[in-house]
């Protein structure tokens, strides 16, 4: 039965074992935020993600998945794309009671766990992704974009990232070819001391990107960050054509997702002006003082009064006499390298109707929908 969660795990690399099932995570407010009016990003419609979705699952079922699970929101992205899609495989819908809130993804990849997804393909920005590695960073992920500012996912086309996840998921091709693991900035702030002197943690955050820190801030702010006012820039990987505050970093000293390295800006008054995309249609000008690579493990610290950003979000407040330490480790969740998995699918004859998972069967056949909470009691099914 669909929501079954008693599928062994291979702990020994903090993967799930392939058994045919893709994940569907899609952020229904992602690419609608206020930085589509104050810079010029485009906005992704809720119909434009519906699209997608089904696309997506299109690829997935084609190259192999016989099972989706899918997150219902109130926007009905992916229950609109696939209560009537039509496909050969089973569809299971879970409730996570989403209310449009951060907490919908955190309870979305907790379901999508407990049942043993092999691949989650996710449809959201560098915030979205960020939420689900702090949730489950052994996860394997086909991320799509739609948000502005995006780095971490990719533009590529839902039906071949759906397929990639579907050879994935099958078992058709080896994670370890072509999912590896991805970089991971955590940030920790120490507040006083414990009672056995050790120095007391009071928060720890995470970003797959950037973790910067801004000058006469405020938390929550969603407007483009102020050149003027950044401080430090501490970057997992970098590249001149991205666009966001990572892109500062890029235009300095590149760093790739395979570089086992990050990058730290250092800005301020009387630093070198630099023109920087900080987003789609907007540059501002940032006053470089110095930037250098850094290692893995390194310790960075992250000084105050500051506000600390993480893949564009301003999250916390380091005080006038604080600090926190950051740094970059390969701790991330494994990311399908698309082009990658598609071709050592096509290099195995997945493709040819002879020796396709799908074999000869028509594609578009019905298909049995099942509804769930998430702890996995039935809701309803139909179709």
């Amino acid at each position: 039965m669909a929501g079954s969660m008693s599928k062994p795990s291979d702990s020994r690399a903090g993967r799930i074992s392939p058994d045919g099932t893709v994940g569907i995570i899609a952020n229904p407010v992602s690419g609608r935020d206020v930085r589509r009016v104050a810079a010029r990003g485009a906005v992704s419609t809720t119909e434009d993600k519906r699209n997608r979705i089904a696309r997506a699952v299109i690829g997935a079922v084609t190259a192999g998945a016989t099972r989706i699970v899918a997150m219902a929101e109130p926007f009905g992205i992916a229950t609109g794309a696939l209560t009537d899609l039509r496909i050969d495989a089973e569809i299971e819908i879970v409730d996570v009671g989403a209310t449009v809130s951060p907490t919908d993804t955190i309870r979305a990849v907790e379901a999508m766990r407990a049942r043993d997804v092999s691949v989650l393909v996710t449809l959201g920005g560098d915030g979205t992704n960020r939420t689900i590695a702090g949730v489950w960073p052994e996860a394997t992920l086909v991320p799509m974009s739609t948000g502005t500012n995006n780095v971490f996912p990719s533009l590529t086309e839902p039906t071949v990232a759906g397929a990639a996840a579907g050879l994935l998921a099958a078992g058709v091709v080896d994670a370890e070819a072509c999912a590896p693991r991805s970089k991971l900035i955590t940030v920790t702030s120490h507040d006083g001391t414990s009672r056995h002197g050790q120095p007391a943690v009071a928060w720890t955050e995470i970003a797959l990107v950037d973790a910067v820190t801004i000058a006469d801030d405020f938390v929550g702010n969603r407007m483009p960050a102020d050149g003027a006012r950044l401080r430090q820039v501490l970057v997992s990987r970098a590249h001149p054509a991205s666009i966001g505050l990572s892109s500062l970093a890029g235009l300095l000293q590149p760093c790739s997702f395979d570089d086992d390295a990050g990058v730290l800006v250092e800005c301020g008054p009387g630093g070198r002006p630099m023109r920087v995309a900080l987003a789609p249609g907007l540059y501002r000008t940032v006053p470089v003082i110095d930037h250098r690579s850094v290692d893995l493990g390194e310790a960075v610290e992250l000084r105050g009064p500051t506000v600390l950003s993480l893949d564009g979000d301003r999250e916390r407040t380091i005080g006038p006499s604080a600090s926190a330490i950051a740094d970059v480790q390969r701790s991330g969740p494994q990311v399908v390298n698309v082009e990658r998995a598609l071709e050592l699918g096509a290099a195995a004859g997945v493709f040819e109707t002879s020796r396709a998972p799908t074999g000869d069967r028509p594609l578009n056949e019905g298909t049995q929908v099942h509804y769930h909470h998430a702890d996995g009691t039935p809701i309803r099914d139909c179709c």
